[in-house]
């Protein structure tokens, strides 16, 4: 029998959700949480209307038809999640395909990456000013995959932003804006469906059999495991590399084969990219103070400006580092002296 409890906890500032169940409780559980935010803000927006109009209707049903074949347990739990929202199913599954259905989505999003015998992994989460203190992390136990702890906003399923699982694995997620990109599965649905695996390979073969989905980066570790990976995804195509040296990603394509020809680099994802890159080549290497710089000449890394060009802003900073004995983990927020800290062995215990 399924078990779906719901707790919330407002600590320093973000609130932590614990949730279990099979897909659909899960879904209507993280639901039910965002459902004020939701409506206040969100379905009052110019995004949420159009993600949500009908000129995206034909791609959103190719989406949903390709999601259903391919990861059926992520439909299961947008299903759920519209429920506890109280909004139609159709509507909701669209709003967690926007990065497929518009090249230019309002997700930024940077990534340092620190490779070495102890990995670290710090990923400043970018996104709607207006979820600011209403985004939250979630701890998550699924009936039948490994349990996670996952940032994640209102109306969105977990997986696209930064998260830490039970199997070890850290996964943090940079917006591509890759442009005509056929509709396939979405991106946030491989992201989610990645949580329930055991391994980076078992990852990286989800990705490679994939159908075309909107672009993502991934960041990813395993707990035991010395290599850290950089993952460029999209239109079908999977772009993998080891990071040997201390790196930085800013939510624009490096590597993989449309970064020339079908992307858009906004003037915040050049700035940023530029100015971790001059921090990391004068030897900076304290991961929170590349991710929490204003300086440089361009648009900061770390965004808190009503006026930012791209309309985001830096909700949450997660880092992790996979040391020899188990994952450290911290989250800071804004405005915020002390963050939620923590270890993989405690986090996950019975």
């Amino acid at each position: 029998m399924s078990i779906d409890f719901s707790r919330a906890m407002d600590t320093e500032g973000l609130q932590r959700v614990s949730v279990s169940g099979d897909p659909f409780r899960t879904g209507q559980a993280l639901g039910r949480h965002g459902h004020r935010a939701v409506h206040d803000k969100l379905v009052e927006s110019g995004i949420w209307r159009e993600v949500t109009s009908e000129r995206h209707h034909g791609r959103v049903a190719r989406l949903l038809e390709h999601s259903c074949r391919h990861h059926p347990a992520v439909v299961e739990e947008i299903r759920g999640l519209a429920q506890g929202l109280e909004l139609p199913f159709q509507a909701v599954f669209a709003w967690n395909c926007r990065g497929d259905l518009l090249a230019n989505s309002p997700d930024g999003c940077t990534t340092v990456m620190i490779p070495g015998p102890e990995p670290c992994i710090a990923h400043n989460e970018d996104g709607l000013p207006f979820f600011d203190g209403d985004s939250f992390l979630a701890s998550v136990k699924p009936d039948e995959a490994p349990a996670f702890l996952a940032f994640c906003y209102p109306g969105s399923i977990p997986g696209h932003t930064f998260a830490l699982t039970a199997a070890g694995i850290v996964q943090t997620v940079n917006n591509l804006r890759l442009k005509r990109v056929p509709p396939g599965v979405p991106r946030m649905v491989l992201g989610r469906a990645m949580l329930s695996l055991t391994s980076l390979d078992e990852i990286h073969d989800l990705l490679r059999q994939a159908p075309a989905s909107g672009g993502f980066h991934f960041t990813l570790a395993q707990r035991g495991d010395p290599r850290l990976r950089s993952i460029e995804v999209g239109a079908g195509q999977v772009s993998h590399r080891h990071v040997d040296s201390v790196a930085i990603h800013a939510n624009h394509a490096l590597h993989h084969d449309w970064r020339h020809t079908h992307q858009i680099v906004t003037r915040s994802s050049h700035d940023r990219q530029s100015r971790g890159s001059e921090l990391i080549a004068a030897g900076e290497r304290d991961p929170l103070a590349i991710l929490m710089d204003t300086g440089g000449k361009g648009l900061p890394i770390y965004r808190r400006e009503a006026d930012d060009p791209d309309h985001e802003n830096t909700l949450a900073t997660g880092i992790f580092r996979l040391l020899n004995d188990g994952i450290q983990w911290e989250v800071h927020t804004p405005g915020r002296c002390r963050p939620l800290h923590g270890t993989d062995s405690s986090l996950f215990e019975q």
